[in-house]
């Protein structure tokens, strides 16, 4: 089983109705082969997800957030994971919202290996 206690993520991609973007940073935590995140940055104020750990390590997931309009914002995502050459891990994301449009989307997101002094 992947890791994820204690990895930052941050977002190479995304379709345009999504929310998360370059300015967005995803913190995340597990315990077993439950995984939880807390997230914030760009249009998201707070954010929030939790996720299972499903077959071949990929996260099964539902979020929600408070965007800077205010709103709160839910949904369902389903990533697959990656693990790059370097180790780090890359996630590819199928999503869809729960509230407002219900549309799909599409996104990556990659870890980010804090730089230590």
């Amino acid at each position: 089983m992947l890791n994820f206690h204690k990895k930052i993520f941050g977002s190479l991609s995304n379709t345009a109705n999504g929310e998360v973007g370059d300015e967005t940073l995803f913190y995340y935590s597990q315990a077993g082969d439950i995984v939880w995140a807390e997230y914030a940055g760009g249009a998201i104020v707070k954010g929030f997800l939790i996720a299972k750990v499903v077959e071949k390590n990929a996260l099964d997931m539902r979020y929600e957030h408070i965007n800077k309009a205010g709103e709160l914002m839910t949904g369902r995502c389903y990533s697959t994971p990656e693990v790059l050459p370097d180790g780090r891990i890359r996630l590819y994301e199928k999503w869809q919202w729960t509230s407002g449009d219900l549309s799909l989307g599409e996104s990556i997101v990659e870890e980010i290996i804090k730089k230590t002094s």
